[in-house]
């Protein structure tokens, strides 16, 4: 540790955004990073602990407090290494994880972590800049392949470790492009899509093909994987989103998130949209229902196209304002937070359920909703109860559902290899021993979202690596790789 008194003496300071009237105007990112002085102190405040919470709270176990002190000393070079060593994409995670770790950090107690993110974001962007970042091809090849279904973050961590393996990997995504939903789920104006196309370049560098538009189950026979390759990792997310099934739900202009996040993205990427399957928010008072990340990302994205008002629903109450770190630290509180997007303009209402969609001519123009109370019962379960006369409804000429993903689509290519599902419809699998990663099905492996359901991208991470690592195991009889 360079500076044992580093967090005594520097502030906490993290990155700006620019400000909303200026951001609002366009799709691109709009964070505004800190000096190279700057981050500097920021990595000084990292106090070493002798157990280092933030290792917890990391998914895939980032050795944080040593890249910090190696940015403290200017080190760059070798905070990049330290970093990648357990982080194949730290500039995804960089931008858009809620940064667990930062939770954990002990100086959190008095609610000034450490930058973790801010400093993880600019060493990669740095050596990045610097060209540190070079392709890292194996220097013996197997002679075993491996086919990747679905190109998200667990894939591409997949693939990427299993081609420094030495085998030839092969990734089929369904979709136009490469990236799963970092490509169609997430707004440009918070991760930029270059950073996706310059790891696929450097990953083709390393062996992998990409074979993009191509639906395994559907342009590919799930049963062809099988014959054509040693093993195959299933790592398609999970994207059966939760509905809403009242009264007038078939009304038009009712969309599920990830059928109007996608187009905005499609625009910006240059493609053309036919004027008849376009989902605008422009001009129109906007509904989201789900008070979670991807609620919040229609709302910037509305927000942005120009959208006459946005008005975001959640079904459960108000988080505190500030947990009782007693209780909950170094775990992940529930507490109130706010987004970028949600600064910008939106309305937001609590422990409001949706009781009808309301219509003219076919097309939905307003909702009616009621305020609800949670209690514990009998069992210290909750349970929701509405409030007799507290009905109400809002304008609504677009109504984005946002409440989240219940389990991989299982109709075509998990239903046609027949493997086996947990209780809440995710593909079977364990994480630990010999079987970890492992399907019902021989030589089939799944990570990521499509195995542990709807989750962050630095799990995906962490999944796809250690889905490799299980790979190649089965497939060499012991493995290198990190887990």
């Amino acid at each position: 540790m360079g500076k044992p008194t580093g967090f005594l003496e520097f502030p906490r300071r993290d990155r700006g955004y620019k400000p909303v009237e200026e951001r609002i105007m366009h799709f691109r990112e709009f964070v505004v990073p800190l000096s190279e002085q700057e981050l500097a102190r920021q990595g000084a405040r990292c106090m070493d602990c002798g157990i280092p919470f933030c290792h917890q709270g990391c998914p895939v176990n980032n050795i944080i407090p040593d890249w910090n002190d190696l940015v403290f000393k200017g080190e760059w070079e070798r905070a990049i290494e330290v970093l990648h060593s357990t982080n194949n994409f730290p500039e995804f995670t960089g931008r858009i994880c809620p940064a667990p770790c930062q939770e954990s950090c002990t100086l959190n107690i008095t609610d000034e972590p450490v930058t973790i993110k801010t400093i993880e974001c600019a060493i990669i962007d740095k050596a990045w800049e610097n060209g540190w970042v070079t392709p890292q091809p194996a220097e013996h090849k197997s002679g075993k392949t491996v086919a990747v279904v679905g190109s998200g973050p667990a894939g591409m961590a997949c693939a990427q470790q299993l081609a420094r393996a030495g085998h030839a990997v092969t990734v089929f995504e369904k979709t136009d492009r490469i990236g799963g939903l970092l490509r169609y789920g997430i707004p440009d104006f918070k991760m930029e899509k270059r950073f996706i196309d310059r790891r696929v370049e450097q990953m083709q560098a390393e062996g992998v093909t990409f074979r993009a538009n191509t639906h395994v189950g559907i342009d590919v026979p799930a049963a062809q994987l099988l014959t054509e390759f040693d093993a195959v990792a299933l790592t398609g997310g999970s994207e059966q989103a939760r509905d809403l099934p009242v009264p007038g739900r078939d009304l038009q202009g009712i969309y599920f998130a990830m059928q109007f996040l996608p187009q905005q993205n499609r625009r910006e990427a240059g493609d053309t949209l036919p004027e008849n399957e376009q989902i605008l928010a422009t001009g129109k008072h906007v509904i989201v229902i789900g008070g979670g990340d991807t609620g919040s990302d229609c709302i910037g994205t509305s927000i942005r196209q120009g959208c006459k008002s946005v008005t975001q629903l959640e079904i459960l109450p108000r988080p505190p304002e500030k947990e009782n770190k007693d209780l909950v630290w170094p775990d992940w509180p529930n507490k109130m937070r706010t987004s970028s997007s949600q600064e910008e303009g939106a309305h937001r209402e609590w422990s409001v359920a949706t009781r009808e969609f309301i219509g003219d001519n076919g097309v939905v123009s307003k909702i009616r909703c009621v305020r609800v109370d949670w209690e514990k019962d009998d069992r210290g379960v909750w349970q929701m109860r509405e409030i007799e006369g507290s009905e109400f409804e809002l304008d609504a000429d677009l109504v984005l559902l946002a409440m989240g993903f219940v389990h991989p689509v299982q109709e075509g290519l998990l239903n046609d290899l027949g493997v086996a599902y947990d209780s809440r419809g995710n593909v079977q699998g364990d994480t630990e021993g010999e079987n970890a990663y492992r399907t019902s099905i021989e030589k089939v492996f799944a990570a990521g979202d499509m195995r542990r359901g709807q989750s962050l991208v630095v799990w995906a991470i962490r999944e796809g690596r250690q889905c490799a690592r299980a790979i190649d195991e089965f497939l060499m009889g012991s493995s290198d790789l990190p887990r």
